[in-house]
């Protein structure tokens, strides 16, 4: 993945390079002016690499229903390590996930925590694992994972770097849901209209009661306001109910 320049870098002690204030803020306001969800978790992925000394990262986002997964992953590996953890109910994510913090491992060949999940992660070459618990208040979002294909890639200063990362990422992915949220909310609305506008003209309705059949036709069909609309505007008129 090639640095597109917004990371920047000290060189510290021992010839380390790590990220200064600068440069966290200049990574900030780059996730904020990402058009979409999509592009704001590729984007958080990029600057995890770029931040940290990791060889590999991916993000996990936990859905309802406690359910977490792979978002986004910059490695075959990551996302087979990441099923992985789901499917043996193990692992530092889900941890991290559960805990509301951040988990260290320095070798996922001997973490007795995960007999399972690390000898098989060990196996994929991910020796050293790094997640970052993301959220926002109380909600949780999700987890930054990051990777090292040799044991003991991750100090505690790695973690601090990890971490403050992890709080510019999840503010950002929280406005970008928000963001898309409100966006399709808007365009819903609008199709709402739009379909009840062609009730009115066709039928003779008002707009209450025009709206009022649409939203009986979902109801009677299982079918959400949205679908319904789109078909009225398609179709020209409201579908048969089934």
């Amino acid at each position: 993945m090639e640095d597109d320049g917004v990371v920047g870098h000290e060189v510290a002690e021992g010839g380390v390079t790590e990220p200064d204030a600068g440069d966290f803020a200049e990574m900030a306001l780059a996730l904020h002016e990402e058009p979409d969800v999509e592009q704001t978790l590729e984007r958080v992925v990029e600057y995890a690499q770029q931040a940290t000394v990791c060889d590999d990262a991916g993000l996990m986002l936990l859905h309802g229903g406690g359910r977490i997964e792979t978002a986004v992953a910059t490695d075959p590996r990551v996302r087979k390590a990441d099923e992985l953890q789901t499917t043996l109910a193990e692992g530092p994510a889900r941890l991290a996930v559960k805990n509301r913090a951040t988990i260290l491992v320095d070798d996922t060949a001997g973490d007795p925590r995960w007999p399972s999940w690390g000898p098989q992660a060990a196996d994929l070459g991910l020796r050293s694992v790094l997640s970052v618990h993301l959220h926002t208040g109380n909600a949780t979002l999700g987890t930054l994972n990051l990777y090292g294909h040799r044991p003991g890639m991750f100090d505690h200063d790695d973690v601090d770097v990890a971490e403050i990362f992890g709080r510019h990422a999840s503010i950002a992915l929280a406005s970008a849901r928000e963001e898309d949220g409100l966006r399709q909310a808007i365009g819903a609305r609008h199709l709402i209209g739009l379909a009840q506008g062609i009730l009115m003209e066709r039928y003779g309705l008002d707009a209450d009661r025009a709206f009022a059949v649409l939203r009986r036709y979902s109801r009677n069909s299982n079918v959400k306001l949205r679908v319904v609309a789109e078909r009225v505007i398609a179709t020209g008129r409201l579908p048969e109910e089934p």
